[in-house]
């Protein structure tokens, strides 16, 4: 278990004050664990807790901090993931309702800002249940992607690739033109054999996706986009989905209820699979997986 310090800021101001000075205690990225505002607009904190080797924290990997339970009780909105895609110009996945409550470019202007200075692009934080918002934002500029209907949208090194909400496409957006705020460029690269994309894996790794349907699980490869090569695929009764991966191959698979739009009442994700596994590995793994069915 990864124990957890919560810390509590008023403002988006304070919070900007906070981040300082965790990053002159020593604070890494990988130790920010949960971010969530609530109806009143204060930010909410949950980091990893220093112990005195460090070596929790070197180890915490994205994997871990899907499977941890959300640790704030009562009406909070959440945030999944901050890229910064280049100076000035961050990419935002989480409850959509995060924009109604706050200044939400200040917010994750200072997490960009965080995340930079320590020597990283992304920070991805934990599980939690919501229906979907993704926003494009450069400065005091905010557009919300998820009115156009693309939500958890995940950078690669080509450009941004994401789903649509009751679709069953991968929809692919060059870099240079989300760089360039050129947002009505996207276009379908693949199509999913399993009905509906409900949730898309929070980060490419090795070059593979994993997209979670109504019917089932399939891996993609998207090193080489526009072009998008299927590398797998794992039938189910339906509710499982896969939230990420370790870099040693172990996947945070977690389970919903399926709706045409995504998955409710998501449950923190267990790890399944061996060190140096493959997806071929999930289809019994899951089989046997203590979660509820549907």
């Amino acid at each position: 278990m990864v124990a957890m310090k919560l810390l509590d800021f008023p403002s988006s101001f304070s919070l900007g004050t906070g981040l300082r000075q965790l990053y002159k205690q020593g604070l890494g990225v990988r130790s920010l664990l949960f971010l969530a505002i609530d109806e009143h607009g204060g930010v909410h904190l949950a980091i990893a807790d220093q112990i005195p080797d460090g070596k929790q924290l070197k180890k915490l990997k994205i994997g871990m901090k899907l499977s941890i339970a959300w640790p704030f009780e009562g009406r909070y909105f959440y945030f999944d993931s901050i890229h910064q895609l280049a100076p000035g110009t961050s990419l935002v996945n989480g409850d959509r309702r995060i924009r109604t409550v706050s200044r939400m470019f200040d917010v994750s202007d200072l997490v960009s800002r965080f995340i930079h200075a320590g020597g990283e692009d992304s920070v991805f934080f934990g599980c939690t249940p919501h229906q979907p918002g993704s926003w494009w934002i450069r400065d005091d500029k905010t557009i919300a992607l998820h009115d156009r209907g693309l939500v958890e949208i995940v950078p690669t090194e080509l450009g941004l690739v994401a789903r649509r909400i009751m679709d069953d496409g991968l929809y692919f957006l060059p870099q240079e033109k989300a760089l360039a705020g050129e947002l009505d460029q996207w276009y379908r690269v693949f199509e999913s054999p399993v009905g509906n994309i409900l949730m898309l894996e929070r980060r490419v790794k090795r070059g593979r996706l994993a997209i979670s349907g109504q019917r089932g699980l399939v891996e993609v490869d998207v090193t080489n986009l526009p072009r998008v090569e299927q590398t797998g695929q794992v039938n189910h009764d339906g509710g499982y989905c896969i939230l990420g991966r370790t870099s040693d191959g172990l996947f945070a698979v977690s389970h919903g209820k399926p709706r045409d739009w995504g998955y409710e009442e998501v449950e923190p994700a267990v790890l399944l699979g061996s060190k140096g596994g493959t997806f071929k590995e999930l289809e019994p793994l899951i089989k046997k997986s203590s979660f509820k069915t549907v």
